[in-house]
């Protein structure tokens, strides 16, 4: 569950429809045009034969560019769909929820580059988010809320392919979350100078990596145990292999179904890269009521432009 099927939740709203759900889907609370493993820029590899997502944040962009007048000419002819879609007020009138860079800097990673040479990337890569953000704006959008990325090192899937980072105190492999703060750094100036250069924005930049961070350097707060164990996988000390989540691995001659360990509500990771229901039920707690946030207004206020 990610955080924004939690957000719907929290607001009475239905779960948001993704964009290329089939004919029939209702669009009037919204859509997603979120997928799994997408990333800002160009990606080095695409599913099937590589790791990532074909729909990058420009492809995504120019599916909303889409996505506005198709849903107005199904409004304009009628029928049993017309109802399905949004009014034309409601774009100006949403809030555009951006989740995103993560997979840019594991697409690096995986991709044989040095963690410098990652992080030398990193202003390419914001440099392309504010343009997509800009072209959003210029479409007709007004309210932004900005996630910035959360703390790569403290992933299975990064400690177990990088066994001789250095950790920290916490187990999380340091330079990658390094990494990851600088990125958030770029992301935040570049939010300073969004709001320059778009006067009618509200763009709230929501820290999410301090939420996350505290996830593993504090389970026990939180209920939770083993953080940097995925509960579903298979092998090594992270639980986490060649083997995914949901697969097969053949044991002493005997195929084992790769699954869910007994209690996922005790857990922070789900499958060594996102997140269980649980953990994300936690972080939206905390960032929705604006305490982490920039500036501090809560998700519910996250429409209104500071004069």
């Amino acid at each position: 569950m990610s955080i924004s099927v939690i957000s719907a939740q929290n607001f009475g709203l239905p779960y948001l429809s993704a964009y290329l759900d089939s004919l029939g889907t209702n669009f009037t609370h919204g859509a997603n045009f979120a997928t799994a493993a997408s990333t800002i820029t160009l990606p080095p590899s695409i599913i099937p034969g590589g790791g990532f997502s074909p729909f990058y944040l420009n492809i995504q962009y120019f599916q909303f560019n889409e996505f506005i007048p198709r849903t107005q000419f199904i409004r304009r002819q009628g029928g049993i769909f017309a109802n399905l879609m949004p009014k034309e007020k409601y774009f100006a009138e949403a809030l555009y929820t951006f989740d995103i860079g993560q997979n840019d800097l594991g697409a690096g990673f995986f991709n044989n580059k040095t963690v410098e040479q990652v992080k030398a990337s990193i202003p390419d890569i914001i440099n392309t988010f504010s343009t997509n953000l800009t072209s959003i704006y210029n479409l007709g959008a007004r309210s932004f809320w900005i996630h910035n990325t959360g703390p790569i090192g403290c992933l299975p899937y990064i400690l177990a392919n990088f066994l001789s980072a250095e950790r920290d105190a916490f187990g999380c492999a340091k330079p990658y979350n390094e990494v990851a703060q600088y990125f958030n750094y770029k992301l935040k100036e570049a939010t300073v100078q969004l709001r320059k250069d778009l006067p009618l924005a509200a763009i709230t930049y929501v820290d999410i990596y301090s939420v996350k961070y505290s996830l593993f350097s504090n389970p026990k707060k939180y209920g939770f145990e083993k953080p940097l164990v995925a509960c579903c996988g298979y092998g090594g000390e992270y639980n986490f292999g060649s083997v995914l989540c949901g697969g097969k691995v053949t044991v002493n001659g005997t195929d084992i179904f790769v699954g869910s360990c007994e209690t996922p509500s005790t857990r922070v990771n789900w499958d060594g890269i996102h997140y269980t229901e649980a953990a994300n039920k936690v972080v939206f707690d905390q960032i929705s009521s604006g305490a982490f946030s920039d500036p501090p207004l809560p998700l519910n206020k996250a429409c209104y432009r500071n004069a």
